[in-house]
């Protein structure tokens, strides 16, 4: 049972983390070279998009088998500093995610639609560079989470 908790952790964090560095090598600079209207559209889209029951479950349940993992191989010195610093990695994904990246998705949902908008230069402007910027650095974070567990599953 304690192996399972350190693979589901493994397993979901490295989906996470998958999830994330497609945005960074490949959505997000495709977006970057389309129209403002487009951005906007596009960004609202995704937005909604993953706030589904699947990206919940696989995003929250990182944090949940982590935490059990680590319970779990608390006596395990070398396998729990590893499945530590792997969730102080993920820690600091969260802490992106919830005091950057989310708060500028719903500013850019609170500028309304982007066919309505008169100036989509405006809200792309404030959203995309922070947004980009912040979402490197958690795709970093969590990827460095991931090969983090990775390395206390080799302990297993």
């Amino acid at each position: 049972m304690s192996g399972l908790a350190l693979i589901v952790a493994v397993v979901t964090t490295g989906l996470v983390a998958g999830i994330f560095l497609g945005f960074s090598i490949s959505v997000m600079p495709a977006l970057a070279r389309t129209g403002d209207r487009t951005f906007v559209e596009v960004m609202q889209r995704i937005n909604a998009a993953i706030q589904n029951p699947l990206f919940g479950l696989v995003f929250l349940g990182a944090v949940v088998s982590i935490g059990v993992a680590g319970w779990l191989h608390a006596s395990r010195e070398e396998m729990f500093s590893w499945i530590l610093a792997g969730a102080v990695g993920y820690g600091l994904t969260l802490l992106i995610t919830f005091a950057i990246n989310i708060p500028l998705n719903n500013r850019l949902d609170r500028a309304g639609p982007a066919g309505g908008l008169a100036n989509p230069r405006s809200p792309r402007r404030a959203f995309e560079r922070l947004w980009v910027g912040a979402h490197h650095v958690r795709t970093l974070t969590c990827v460095a989470a991931f090969g983090c567990l990775t390395l206390a599953l080799a302990e297993l």
